[in-house]
């Protein structure tokens, strides 16, 4: 008889091939049953629904959302070939979002599909699907991508609900800055003779300033005989930029959301000062240091004291000839974080003499980033492939429907970020967006919180704020409004946070 290893280890083995052959979910029929309750007792399967399940990680509390939202994508395109072979697509709306890179989970799927039920299934997390038994896109109306059968952009977009662009206004104006013309769009309208969606899409382009694709729709349609009167569908209208032909739609979607964003911060922050004594704001920063590492370093999960800080900035850990400081993660975090802070000191240093913050957070955020891990990776914890820079691999953020930027499209956005960053003439947009955007794209494997919250401060310093530390007990708080931005395009929850703590006197570092 096998041994227990043996027969975990055998059932291990058959995920592992159905991994390999693509597979993102497990049906029960896939595996024996032994194996399946084998697995599932050991975390490493969990149940979705009645029958189907997803590899799990062991040791992950109940309600722990990460495996479930970076499986959720692959799981719905296994669920629904299953049930529907080809015969679906996602909605018109659905499909727009993705088109425009928003790959959050959303909290319920709106799928076409032939002989759907017209019914919800419900999934983890608050999650669910509707199916309607509606055609799906099929042929030239077709795109697929990452296997999510969608509706191509120029049928999505005479598809769309006009909800969708006072729903999503980032995701329609991405996809309308994209656009190369109007004449895709046009042989479509014409064809159809759709005149409302005409008048509706002249609107929206003329709403993003692309006033030439808006004439060009309303001209057309008017030669040919159809009654078109123009139709703003969006809720609002931002600052019209200048129109860039710019193919990636994260560098659109980075810019939408600064503009529409950079809107609703100034009134929520205090006013910006300016530093006088460049000197004395220095020493407030060192004084600063104990209590700023322990709480960066508590929010991200490390276990560290006031005790281990001091050590740590007074020499007194000793990788080299201390076999417990040298096996101990948390001090090669705050070892990480003292180094990571002192380089961050230049940097407040060079926009106190007048640089500008945005080239400067540019110019040297991979050096916070590098001193950030370089202890761990001189005592072997982490490989030194970890300092390259920019990852190379997805990455999920735990407890978020958020699904930060592909590797290919954080190299696409953070370039536009910097920019932003270094053209923003508003101090407190600098502060909150300069944080919130960097989390957004999340450029980084690890330490994107740290690096994020470095970059803020750096940024307070250009705007005469002082240090400001976000304390751990905040912390339900402080993620609760990035979710609120990341998911909901809502800047003013972290507006607000962030400038409730700007004033407030430094928390204490805990004691061990």
């Amino acid at each position: 008889m096998a041994t227990p290893q043996a027969r975990l280890a055998n059932a291990l083995e058959a995920i592992e091939k159905l991994q390999a052959d693509g597979r993102h979910a497990v049906r029960s029929g896939d595996i024996t049953r032994d194996a399946r309750e084998l697995l599932t007792r050991n975390g490493f399967l969990r149940e979705v629904m009645r029958g189907w399940y997803i590899p799990g990680q062991p040791g992950q509390p109940d309600g722990e959302t990460t495996a479930w939202y970076a499986s959720y994508w692959g799981f719905v395109v296994d669920y629904l070939t299953e049930r529907f072979d080809a015969a679906w697509s996602l909605s018109a709306d659905q499909s727009l979002v993705i088109h425009a890179g928003n790959w959050n989970v959303p909290a319920q799927l709106l799928v076409r599909a032939q002989g759907g039920r017209n019914g919800v299934t419900t999934f983890l997390h608050g999650t669910s699907l509707l199916d309607v038994n509606q055609p799906p896109a099929q042929h030239g109306d077709l795109a697929v991508v990452q296997g999510l059968r969608l509706h191509a952009v120029e049928a999505a977009l005479i598809g769309a609900s006009p909800n969708f662009f006072r729903n999503q206004p980032t995701e329609a104006r991405t996809i309308l800055a994209m656009q190369r013309d109007a004449s895709a769009l046009l042989e479509r309208l014409l064809a159809g003779g759709h005149t409302i969606i005409a008048s509706r899409l002249a609107g929206a382009f003329r709403n993003v300033g692309r006033d030439r694709e808006a004439d060009s729709i309303l001209s057309a349609m008017t030669a040919a005989g159809y009654k078109v009167r123009e139709v703003d569908p969006f809720a609002d209208q931002l600052p019209v930029t200048p129109y860039r032909r710019e193919p990636s739609p994260y560098v659109h979607r980075i810019r939408l959301l600064w503009a529409k964003m950079r809107q609703d911060i100034p009134g929520r922050f205090p006013p910006p000062g300016r530093v006088n004594d460049l000197e004395r704001y220095m020493k407030a920063v060192d004084e600063v240091y104990v209590t700023d590492a322990y709480h960066s370093l508590s929010i991200e999960g490390y276990r560290v004291s006031r005790e281990l800080i001091e050590r740590v900035r007074g020499g007194a850990w000793n990788p080299e000839g201390d076999e417990a400081d040298r096996a101990q993660r948390d001090a090669m975090a705050a070892r990480g974080y003292w180094q990571a802070f002192t380089a961050v000191k230049d940097s407040v240093r060079a926009v106190l003499a007048g640089e500008n913050p945005g080239l400067v957070a540019d110019r040297d955020h991979p050096t916070w980033y590098r001193e950030l891990f370089a202890p761990s990776v001189g005592a072997g914890l982490i490989t030194a492939a970890k300092l390259a820079g920019y990852r190379n691999t997805p990455v999920y953020i735990r407890n978020s429907r958020h699904v930060p930027l592909s590797p290919d499209a954080v190299r696409d956005a953070m370039p536009t970020f910097f920019e932003l960053l270094s053209e923003e003439p508003d101090p407190a947009v600098r502060v909150v967006l300069g944080h919130f955007i960097f989390v957004y794209i999340h450029p980084y494997l690890d330490g994107n919180g740290r690096t994020g919250r470095f970059l803020m401060n750096v940024m307070m310093a250009a705007g005469g704020y002082p240090w400001t530390v976000i304390p751990v007990q905040a912390r339900d708080r402080y993620m609760a409004a990035l979710e609120a931005a990341s998911v909901g395009q809502d800047i003013g929850p972290f507006a607000s946070f962030l400038a409730e703590h700007v004033l407030k006197p430094a928390p204490e570092a805990a004691r061990a």
